[in-house]
């Protein structure tokens, strides 16, 4: 898969995936595209460490290189970070801590309801 073959709801099907594969903890998928131009959807989710948070991202990155897909960028991906954020064109993704999740409150400065994953 290239880029330009790849859609939307393809990219977050391949996130989706590489997160579960590493145990994220609870997934919750926001559709954005109607309240902004930047991306169609947003993807949270929970490690239970900065380690694990560090591994959910970088099985993100892998998983989406390994189809086809070459993330934008990424940033907080080193080991003692909290929050990782994971750009897919299309999908952005956002691993965090509990506490890190807590503290932003994505979901609610979204004030969206999430779709079950």
């Amino acid at each position: 898969m290239s880029n330009t073959q790849v859609t939307a709801d393809q990219i977050l099907d391949l996130a989706v995936e590489a997160l579960e594969d590493v145990k994220a903890q609870n997934i919750k998928v926001l559709k954005v595209s109607e309240l902004t131009d930047l991306m169609d959807y947003m993807v949270i989710c929970s490690g239970t460490s900065k380690r694990h948070v560090h591994s959910l991202g970088q099985n993100v990155v892998e998983h989406l290189k390994a189809n086809g897909v070459q993330p934008l960028g990424s940033e907080g991906r080193d080991m003692g970070s909290d929050w990782v954020l994971v750009d897919l064109h299309d999908v952005v993704v956002h691993v965090m801590t509990e506490e890190a999740r807590a503290f932003y409150d994505l979901e609610k400065l979204w004030d969206i309801k999430p779709e079950q994953r």
